[in-house]
């Protein structure tokens, strides 16, 4: 489960660099070739509301959250901070003044600061003051931001407009200056920077310290968010002012505009701007009916995407099923068996005070939790269920869990959190959520989404809303998208086909009559990770429990940062303690450059375990600081959020292999964003790189995993410090491409589903959502139709309360690239350490440092020296 969300350094969301006129009837285009020039710039609302979500994949499942679309929602953002209470280094300020003709009225740091001294999502020239922070600070913080904001941005299109018009800002003579750049987006990056920092920490502890009184007032302020989002993207004076820019830059000499990378930054900013600006309304006529209701759909989709987000979560931590016969855990692991115990345990601490019964609390609170004897009480939170699914011999039971995660915010769930939720207003309690009409069942936010987005598209002139999506990304068609999910689909479906024989083999030999073919035709879906599971240890000889002990995190932690200094010259250093942080847990870094003397030159926190009580699944990677010249930011700073398995008793949180992926993958969207070199904030880090590449170094960072001496520096046996067996990492190699078959066409489901959805389904038509979702497995897993029950799109956030509408192909896509680049390393010889080291460097120079200042497939190029091939792909998979 795994998520980026990019800062947002304005409210605006970019698209690609040839940037279409802003009237609806002109759809965007695509200049140059498939793998496109386009680049997107998160937006204010979008970074703040998508990194909550989380998707399904067998193992691990891969999702970056960079929204091009201002309504999407996620639950993470970036904060711009200068002057860090951390470290040896400050931010630096930057040597680059802004120009201040007609002495537009910036809202800056300072203006917030002196609003209320008392309100640490107003001081903004510091981190967050996490331990200080209240929800009740959110509304007179956003009241005071939002009043100055727009008193701001009206003074800056007084000032653009007498510069368009020729006059001189300042006075009545008239001005044959052009606008300068500097005078719009810089201006804007700072002027917007209050609102970005205020509302992108709400929104974290939205996703990580989830509570009713937060939630309420998230709720409560998104509108005007949104609102103000809508000012700024269809002001038609800045669209003038940008587009005189572009103008001026395509009149000069194309070689000497181009030939420094600032300037290159500079062009794919203003492009990006403008193409977002075209997909936010701004050629719809002001007031006209087209543009009344636009603006009535975005606010809808603010509210409908929280709504279905919140559903999920709930009905999430809702479900708890408590076992007692010890014939039902036979065989489980015994680090599964200690979480149920413990889960078992806090359920009857929060059952006492719910009850309100202190005797009762006060007994939860010290009974002895024995893993062996339970009882024991499986949830939904991703350790929980996956251990669930992989290890609980019982078929019940697994169906149970099954059929609870996969009806989540479902008809079948929504009535009875429906009543409880009336029960307690009854009652005069205070509820997780306010009655609203949006209610607790997602199939109904799902069908008005989809209609929602249908009219919207039509509203800009495109035939459906995955043309529209895709006019921001590198894919230029569907069709495209398509191809590529078929040619992999050609090598996956059959090796997928030959997993389940071969699991079903196993599962009629030595699972007893229930498995024979007369009572059990074909495995159903909540047998098949049980005995997949049970093939992979019968084929190489290994548990995935067997592994547990040398993957502690600590050590985990201290073997990937060795990685880091090993490839790319810098080191980690734990800094822990050094900063406020939202949890104990949570744990604070800075990266120093060792090719400049150990220099600072970023810093992350880590989240790294699950709190199923207050913080959303999955994993994500968001900005808390982005390098910005403009606001004088020079040390990024980056959320790293993962639910891996916490500490249990006396035991440090021991990490199964896929957790130690998960935390590769979130690092290496990480690197992207620390190590970046770019210095526009609209395009630095992974701000401006295209949705279908972004995953690119997070998907390289994984193969490190089964490198040798990677391994090596952290795989030690917690007690005893001996290092992993050698042929259990042999074996351990020999595991990756196990099952790749059912996961490739897992995950081409997922995507092509999503395409079908937001292209040919007609939501206003006789077919289903549900329908549409077996027609789709019928071609991309035949082998595993979904059961009747089957409500998995009513969870399904990446598409529905995330940003990845019509884009959640992207994974394919950009593992390609992924794949391809990682060969690079293999073909200097992993074994090669000066080989690795070069490789290395030209890696950070390139795919990390450049950030969304070039366009992807030139980066790529850059580093590789061509363009991808999906070879490396289907070799790594074992699929070639």
């Amino acid at each position: 489960f795994e998520f980026v969300v990019p800062s947002p350094s304005n409210t605006f969301v970019t698209t690609t660099t040839a940037t279409a006129s802003p009237h609806k009837s002109n759809k965007t285009q695509h200049l140059g070739s498939a793998v496109g020039t386009t680049t997107m710039k998160i937006s204010v609302l979008a970074a703040t509301l998508l990194a909550s979500q989380s998707n399904l994949r067998p193992y691990s499942v891969r999702a970056f959250t960079a929204h091009r679309n201002v309504v999407a929602a996620a639950a993470a953002s970036a904060s711009r901070t200068s002057a860090p209470r951390y470290g040896p280094t400050s931010l630096v300020a930057s040597t680059c003044k802004m120009s201040t003709t007609a002495d537009v009225d910036v809202a800056t740091a300072d203006d917030a600061t002196a609003a209320s001294a008392n309100n640490p999502l107003l001081e903004n020239t510091s981190l967050p003051k996490f331990q200080s922070i209240q929800p009740s600070q959110l509304t007179p913080a956003m009241t005071s931001i939002l009043s100055q904001l727009d008193a701001s941005f009206a003074s800056l299109e007084s000032s653009l407009s007498a510069k368009l018009a020729g006059r001189d800002p300042s006075s009545s003579s008239s001005s044959s200056s052009p606008i300068s750049y500097d005078e719009v987006l810089p201006a804007l990056e700072k002027m917007q920077h209050p609102l970005g920092y205020a509302w992108s920490i709400a929104s974290h502890l939205n996703g990580v310290k989830n509570t009713d009184e937060l939630r309420k007032e998230y709720e409560a302020n998104q509108p005007k968010v949104v609102q103000a989002s809508m000012k700024f993207g269809q002001s038609k004076v800045l669209y003038d002012a940008l587009s005189s820019l572009r103008t001026s830059w395509e009149t000069a000499d194309e070689e000497a505009a181009t030939s420094s990378f600032l300037a290159a930054q500079r062009r794919r900013a203003v492009s990006n701007t403008l193409r977002s600006m075209t997909l936010q309304g701004v050629g719809l006529p002001v007031g006209s009916p087209e543009q009344v209701r636009f603006n009535e759909i975005k606010l809808r989709f603010a509210e409908l995407s929280t709504a279905f987000s919140n559903n999920v979560l709930d009905a999430t931590k809702a479900f708890g099923l408590t076992v007692t016969d010890p014939s039902d855990v036979e065989d489980v692991p015994e680090s599964a068996l200690a979480m149920w115990a413990e889960a078992h345990r806090r359920f009857l601490v929060k059952e006492a005070e719910t009850e309100g019964d202190e005797e009762k609390k006060t007994e939860a609170e010290g009974m002895e939790v024995d893993a062996a004897k339970g009882p024991w009480r499986i949830t939904l939170d991703g350790p929980s269920y996956i251990a669930a699914m992989q290890h609980i011999p019982n078929r019940d039971v697994r169906k149970k869990v099954y059929l609870g995660y996969l009806t989540r915010a479902s008809e079948f769930t929504a009535s009875e959190a429906e009543a409880e939720a009336e029960a307690a207003d009854n009652k005069g309690e205070e509820t997780k959520e306010e009655k609203a009409p949006i209610g607790k069942n997602n199939v109904l936010i799902i069908e008005e989404i989809l209609k929602l987005r249908k009219e919207m598209a039509g509203l800009l002139g495109f035939d459906n809303y995955a043309e529209m999506s895709l006019a921001s990304k590198m894919a230029p068609d569907v069709a495209s998208v398509t191809n590529l999910s078929n040619l992999i689909l050609e090598k996956a479906l059959p090796a997928a086909q030959r997993e389940l024989a071969a699991a079903t083999d196993l599962a009629r030999a030595t699972g007893g009559p229930e498995y024979s073919e007369s009572n059990l035709p074909k495995l159903m879906p909540w047998d098949t990770s049980f005995w997949v599971e049970r093939l992979k240890e019968k084929t190489f000889d290994l548990k995935e429990e067997e592994l547990r002990p040398y993957f502690a995190l600590d050590a985990v932690l201290k073997g990937m940062f060795g990685l880091i200094e090993r490839i790319f010259d810098v080191e980690v250093r734990d800094a822990t303690g050094t900063v406020e942080v939202w949890h104990p847990d949570v744990r604070f870094f800075t990266l120093h450059d060792e090719s400049d003397e150990g220099k600072h030159i970023a810093s992350f926190y880590l989240d790294p375990y699950s709190r199923p009580a207050d913080k959303r699944g999955g994993a994500w990677m968001a900005d808390c600081l982005g390098k910005s010249e403009a606001l004088g930011f020079d040390v990024p700073v980056a959320y790293l959020t993962c639910n891996g398995s916490p500490p249990v008793g006396d035991k440090p949180s021991l990490m199964t292999f896929r957790e130690v992926e998960t935390l590769f993958h979130e690092t290496g969207h990480g690197l992207q964003h620390m190590l970046t070199r770019a210095t526009v904030g609209d395009v630095s880090g992974i701000n401006g790189v295209e949705w279908d590449a972004v995953e690119l170094p997070s998907q390289f960072m994984e193969n490190w995993c089964y490198d040798k001496p990677t391994v090596y520096g952290f795989a030690k046996h917690y007690q005893t410090g001996e290092p992993l067996p050698e042929e259990m990492f042999e074996k351990l190699k020999e595991q990756k491409t196990f099952g790749a078959g059912m996961m490739a066409c897992r995950q081409l489901l997922f995507g092509m589903m999503d395409m079908e959805l937001h292209s040919n389904f007609d939501p206003n038509g006789e077919e289903t959502i549900f329908d549409l979702q077996r027609r789709m497995a019928e071609i991309y897993t035949p082998y595993a139709l979904p059961v009747e029950e089957d409500r998995f799109l009513c969870g399904f956030s990446h598409i529905f309360a995330g940003g990845y509408a019509a884009g959640y192909y992207s994974y394919k896509w950009a593992e390609v690239m992924s794949a391809d680049a990682f060969g690079a390393f293999e073909e200097v010889g992993l074994d090669n350490e000066e080989g690795v080291k070069e490789v290395g460097k030209k890696f950070r120079e390139t795919v990390l440092a450049l950030g969304g200042g070039v366009a992807p497939m030139d980066v790529f190029k850059s580093f590789r020296g061509r363009e991808p091939s999906p070879e490396a792909l289907l070799r790594h998979n074992g699929l070639a």
